[in-house]
């Protein structure tokens, strides 16, 4: 048979394509809080420092007990010297006073920060009901324990997590997340650490003729990542060697924990940038082995690592197993790792139609929620953009083609980072509306939160 009708034959043996799904449109309004006048402040200069990208982390959560959602936002510092002094670069804490008013506490809470801070992670770490405050960033992190009365206690030297790295001595720590990897009831920390960076040996990007931009992360030598367990009695342990997590180096950005193997033990998922992603199986035994390349998250189908930005882990496609959405640059798409099962995962970026979407987009931070309540998760994506050339849209993306969010900034340099919770803290998780807090750089931190729904026409 010739060529030819050996192709028409195998293409006419394919199944029919499923017809398209139609979804009904997410309606999201711009909320203008009352109370919430935070800028992120990225102490941008001429040189183009590479933490001027980083900023700035969004934690949503109910740090008085009184049932609603609080704000916390990290903020930058003046480079190169890290100078946290002026208000303008303070971290800020905003008291949920109901019906969107806010009150600015930071002052009377005490987090206002120390230095250039990117990344947050809440958890109540030694179990008083009562959620705690470890923010994550360059060259030292804080842990601030809640103490219950609207305060915050900064206990980093006490709790053993202000010691300097053996090798590296001071971090660029980007993420964090508490979760309790030796199931003995207390809350552990991971810390996603990017690279080596020193202001003095800062390297120059960018044409001579004209002013520098921000290099390249292969200019920087990368970093291991941290994990630290919870000894019960407020204190931490630095068990990144002996659990396995040192034994490798990349550029760490965003986190995704989960039980990706079933075996009822929290793994540790890492997006790197422009390295392998990593993924770390839980033994547990109090070790943990690298397996991203065995597991088929490492790399995307292209089998270039990609720039690893934001992650999240959770079901997407409803089969009880956890999958992968990480965003990454432009040109290079956002990928979907499917979980099918037993520490292994098969890429469906294409096939699930986030390519075309995403090839274009440059993606920050993400996450996979329900935001109309339709026990169908959608991933959304907060864009940056860091060339000083480029002046365009920030856009949140739902590569289920169900929503596109655009967010026009005016900043030249702009990052995006989003946090998602329930409208409702008390109630389950489909029991209300979602809040999309957003912070970028240089630019207003912004609300939005679902404003109406329309039940879906789609397909069964």
């Amino acid at each position: 048979m010739p060529p030819a009708s050996l192709l028409a034959a195998a293409l006419a043996a394919l199944p029919n394509p499923a017809p398209a799904q139609s979804f009904d449109p997410i309606v999201f309004e711009l909320v203008k809080a009352s109370g919430i006048d935070f800028v992120t402040n990225s102490g941008r200069t001429a040189h183009r420092y590479q933490p001027e990208t980083m900023v700035a982390g969004v934690a949503l959560f109910d740090f008085d007990n009184d049932g609603r959602l609080d704000v916390f936002l990290t903020n930058g510092a003046k480079l190169p010297a890290l100078d946290k002094s002026e208000p303008a670069f303070w971290n800020r804490l905003y008291r949920n006073l109901g019906n969107w008013k806010f009150q600015d506490v930071t002052e009377q809470a005490g987090v206002k920060g120390h230095g250039y801070d990117n990344g947050v992670a809440t958890g109540d770490y030694d179990n008083d009901g009562w959620s705690d405050l470890f923010v994550a960033g360059l060259r030292e992190n804080v842990l601030y324990r809640n103490r219950g009365d609207g305060t915050f206690e900064d206990v980093t030297a006490r709790a053993g997590l202000k010691q300097q790295d053996p090798d590296y001595g001071t971090l660029w720590a980007v993420a964090a997340a508490f979760f309790d990897y030796d199931r003995d009831g207390d809350l552990d920390l991971f810390v996603s650490n990017y690279v080596i960076w020193d202001p003095i040996s800062e390297p120059l990007c960018g044409p001579k003729s004209v002013s520098h931009d921000y290099c390249h992360p292969k200019n920087y030598k990368g970093l291991p990542n941290s994990l630290f367990r919870n000894e019960g009695n407020g204190s931490f342990s630095d068990v990144s060697k002996p659990s396995g997590i040192r034994a490798v180096v990349g550029k760490g950005m965003g986190l995704g924990i989960a039980d990706f193997d079933g075996d009822g033990l929290a793994d540790v998922f890492v997006a790197n940038d422009t390295e392998p992603n990593y993924l770390f199986r839980n033994h547990g035994d109090g070790s943990f082995e690298e397996i991203g390349f065995m597991a088929g998250l490492a790399y995307p189908e292209s089998g270039r690592p990609l720039s690893g930005m934001g992650a999240d882990a959770r079901d997407i496609d409803d089969d009880g197993k956890p999958d992968v959405f990480h965003t990454a640059l432009s040109g290079e798409t956002m990928p979907v790792f499917q979980n099918q099962g037993k520490g292994s995962f098969v890429e469906v970026t294409a096939r699930a139609g986030v390519a075309s979407l995403t090839l274009s987009r440059a993606g920050w931070a993400n996450a996979i929620v329900d935001f109309n309540n339709d026990d169908a998760v959608e991933p959304v994506a907060g864009s940056p953009h860091f060339r000083l050339s480029v002046l365009r849209p920030n856009s949140a993306q739902l590569p289920s083609a169900r929503l596109t969010l655009s967010v026009t900034s005016s900043a030249p340099c702009s990052s995006r980072r989003y946090t998602v919770l329930p409208r409702s803290p008390q109630s389950a998780v489909r029991a209300g509306p979602s809040t999309l807090a957003v912070t970028a750089c240089r630019a207003p931190c912004e609300s939005h939160h679902v404003a109406a729904r329309v039940p879906s026409t789609r397909s069964s």
